[in-house]
């Protein structure tokens, strides 16, 4: 990646940026006058919408975006290194990320800041005896649970970017659920990625009735203390995760490897995902993604491939996302639970927000996710993690040979697995 000293390319290229520091915390109210013109501006739901209320919140923000503007991509160094949203039809077009306008009002959560996102970095595991979301030798419940700082609400350094490009990094300094100190620096870069690329990727020829948006990110981790991360001190793993906006004909789509041995998918982790939410056809897994009923899956290393997606019939808007694996590693179980192996665990995952007990809910919305294996690194060792996201809108018939050729099924097939 090309890397620059200064944004002024930036300023002459993205639709909204800027170089100076912004003293307000996360979670701090933007003037309310401002607040209104966003409203009147824009639709809810465009991605206009989307950056002008981040840029409310956030006056760093970067936006990528394509020559002719169709493309754009929106990061903040300030709000962990996140991409927020994208679009494949400008500031008129759809806003494809979920972002949470509820959480920048403050004040502060003491479990988890969840500002949305269309892909942020979190390190695992999340649960198990080398986890960093609790203190050690407390009890694996909800009232210890603590996303640790730098990947929840401090900003992290922008190192550099030009016009399609961005690069940041985060010095971090963790504990984990064994004791273990972890030292380390990550360092994220995300990319545009053009529609030639788009198509050498994909094994595509795109057709000029598909609008299309696409985005790669590289995330890496250096052991920058003096002592060897193992199977005895505990390794943390790299986590993307992808929050989209769900509808009542959305469906993800995960092919996984039907000659393999072993379950096909970890279906509990929220208690058991209902059976009419959930198929299993051909080597491929459906799971509805309507944001109305909470459920979590993954699939262990045997069974994963490195791609998954989603077809939204309503918005008749195809995601793909491609991420890296290794049938070879060892991943991290993140459950909360001690009493599993603690290299046990998926490689990705797939998430369908819904109603708590009580009612509450902070989406709706729906995530696919990614894991690295275990970083077992000596000190200054690096690992790294690829994982990119693409969507796909416009003509039906293109739509349908994209998802066959990605996915290994059409999108009209899609949208028959659940029905209405």
């Amino acid at each position: 990646m090309k890397i620059k000293n200064t944004l002024s390319v930036i300023a002459a290229t993205a639709v909204l940026v800027s170089c100076n520091s912004d003293t307000k915390a996360p979670g701090a109210a933007a003037d309310s006058t401002k607040t209104n013109t966003v409203m009147e501006n824009h639709t809810p739901g465009s991605f206009g919408y989307d950056a002008q209320f981040l840029q409310q919140k956030d006056s760093g923000l970067i936006v990528l975006k394509s020559t002719d503007g169709a493309s754009q991509v929106i990061v903040s160094p300030r709000y962990q290194a996140k991409v927020f949203t994208s679009t494949a039809d400008g500031l008129l077009g759809k806003s494809f990320g979920w972002v949470n306008y509820k959480a920048f009002e403050g004040p502060e959560d003491a479990h988890m800041n969840a500002y949305g996102g269309e892909d942020r970095l979190w390190l695992g595991p999340e649960g198990g005896v080398f986890s960093l979301y609790f203190k050690p030798g407390t009890k694996m419940e909800f009232t210890n649970w603590k996303t640790p700082a730098p990947i929840d609400t401090e900003p992290w350094t922008l190192d550099g970017a030009d016009a399609a490009s961005v690069s940041m990094s985060k010095v971090m300094n963790l504990q984990n659920y064994t004791g273990t100190a972890l030292q380390l620096k990550a360092v994220r870069q995300v990319s545009l990625i053009g529609a030639t690329a788009i198509a050498s990727d994909l094994g595509l020829s795109l057709s000029s009735g598909v609008k299309s948006v696409a985005f790669k990110t590289v995330n890496s981790i250096t052991n920058s203390g003096t002592t060897a991360w193992d199977e005895k001190t505990g390794a943390p793993c790299m986590w993307n995760l992808d929050m989209f906006m769900p509808s009542e004909a959305c469906t993800i789509v995960i092919p996984y490897q039907d000659n393999a041995t072993g379950k096909v998918a970890t279906t509990d982790y929220f208690g058991e995902i209902a059976k009419d939410r959930i198929r299993y056809s051909n080597g491929l897994l459906y799971f509805k993604a309507d944001g109305k009923s909470r459920g979590k899956l993954g699939i262990p290393p045997a069974r994963v491939k490195d791609v998954a997606g989603s077809y939204d019939a309503i918005g008749n808007v195809l995601t793909i996302v491609k991420y890296d694996i290794d049938p070879a590693g060892k991943y991290l179980n993140q459950e909360w639970r001690t009493d599993r192996a603690p290299f046990s665990g998926d490689a990705m995952n797939a998430y369908n927000d819904g109603p708590l007990a009580d009612g509450k809910q902070m989406g709706p919305f729906y995530e696919i996710e990614s894991v690295s294996p275990a970083a077992f690194l000596k000190p200054g060792a690096t690992q790294t993690h690829k994982h990119s996201v693409y969507h796909f809108t416009g003509d039906k018939a293109a739509l349908n040979a994209i998802a066959q050729k990605v996915l290994g099924v059409s999108a009209d097939d899609i949208e028959k697995v659940f029905g209405k």
